[in-house]
């Protein structure tokens, strides 16, 4: 069976260009790399080299040449919010035309490689990842829209637009885009009720298959063990977005050192103190912002993330909107004591009370209490973690993801011969 991904990011291929990409698209490496024995496999991603299609290992990559522009084009790109559309599809068709695949497998609907749907008799399978259209719905959950003009002072300086309007504006053309590939979709790849819910109603022509997420190959090998004589740390892997949670986790922290008196050090990865989210969460909590305690540590690789999990006491998951976010399923197959909000797809993700804690997003009470919890509770907390170690193990069996996938890419084939 021959099949091409339309990616997000480059994969395995980031191998062969020899860089690392920190925090970017590590699951789907994992999945190319475990794909490209029982299929074969071509990969089709954006990338800021002229280069040709090649071979690394036993998958073909196919770059397409997002050509680099001049300081006037990038300024006018971020002043009206740019946001490609149907420009490319003419580079996508040519990949095509020159794999001929049996079948084709477009991950997410953050790009516009869905397009392309509606141009080719291949049958094309759209996985979800996130939602385009939910995270604009909810995109100031915790931050109020006057927040947004407290951006970086690098893109402030050299632009003098605001960092969070850019996003906004972006997300907004972005979800248009979004729910017109998903209009016309047949197949949907899911693997939460949330996803399933919500494309029902995005993508109401399409069939839905579940299918799993194989994670990151460092994380199977590794295990948490709970240390009574180590400092109480809470960690967290966030981003430079407003609908994260960031000022949720800092409001409960600063609630816990105030109102307990507490000895504990909240970590955060995936931010970093000169971010935009940072300067707006300051102005909006105030004397509220953590004094002490906060510990932002930046984009960490694989390894230092790892490191930095096995080396905290819990983990929490704060945002206000995800679907199955790799991060808490990373904590949980570590065998992490976990707190998430209940929000999207993490109801299926987690059972309340065994696996873990699931609390109302937005609420630093509720978050701190939480931690609190667990803080008092180490036996119990010990115990949800053996309880998410042993689901995620589960779930996140590649063995199985990848027969499943296989199986889902047989039936889809066996639909267009009818």
């Amino acid at each position: 069976m021959k099949v091409l991904w339309f990616s997000n990011t480059p994969a395995n291929s980031d191998e062969y260009f020899s860089r690392e990409l920190k925090g970017t698209g590590g699951w789907l490496k994992a999945l190319d790399q475990s794909m490209q024995n029982n299929v074969e496999l071509h990969i089709a991603f954006y990338h800021d080299q002229d280069i040709q299609e090649f071979q690394y290992k036993k998958t073909h990559y196919h770059p397409i040449f997002k050509e680099k522009k001049g300081l006037l084009s990038k300024y006018l790109d971020m002043r009206f919010s740019k946001v490609v559309f149907r420009e490319d599809v003419g580079k996508y068709l040519d990949i095509i035309d020159r794999v001929r695949p049996d079948l084709i497998h477009v991950h997410g609907t953050e790009n516009p490689f869905g397009y392309i749907q509606e141009y080719v008799d291949f049958p094309v399978c759209i996985s979800i990842q996130g939602n385009i259209t939910v995270c604009f719905h909810r995109f100031f959950s915790g931050l109020e829209r006057r927040y947004l003009k407290y951006s970086s002072k690098i893109i402030k300086t050299i632009s003098g637009i605001q960092e969070f309007k850019i996003a906004y504006n972006k997300f907004s053309k972005m979800q248009i885009r979004e729910q017109e590939i998903l209009q016309k979709c047949k197949y949907i790849f899911g693997r939460t009720e949330w996803d399933y819910q919500i494309t029902r109603i995005l993508a109401p022509k399409s069939e839905y298959f579940y299918v799993g997420e194989v994670l990151r190959e460092g994380f199977y090998s590794k295990s948490w063990e709970y240390n009574a004589d180590r400092r109480f740390v809470v960690f967290t892997t966030s981003g430079n977005t407003f609908y994260k949670g960031f000022e949720s986790l800092c409001f409960a922290l600063e609630l816990l050192i105030d109102s307990n008196n507490l000895d504990l050090e909240w970590r955060v990865a995936g931010v970093s103190e000169n971010d935009g989210i940072v300067q707006a969460v300051k102005k909006k909590l105030g004397s509220h912002y953590p004094k002490k305690g906060l510990r932002l540590l930046g984009r960490l690789n694989e390894d230092e993330l790892i490191d930095q999990l096995l080396d905290a006491s819990i983990y929490v998951m704060p945002s206000h909107i995800e679907n199955s976010p790799n991060n808490l399923c990373e904590a949980m197959i570590l065998g992490m004591p976990c707190i998430a909000t209940y929000v999207g797809g993490t109801g299926s993700l987690l059972e309340h009370g065994k696996e873990g804690l699931l609390i109302q997003d937005g609420d630093p009470w509720a978050l701190a209490g939480a931690v609190l919890e667990l803080l008092r509770n180490p036996g119990n907390s010990v115990k949800m973690g053996a309880f998410a170690k042993k689901k995620a193990i589960a779930r996140h069996n590649k063995t199985k993801i990848i027969n499943d996938l296989q199986k889902v890419y047989s039936e889809i084939l066996s639909k267009k011969r009818k």
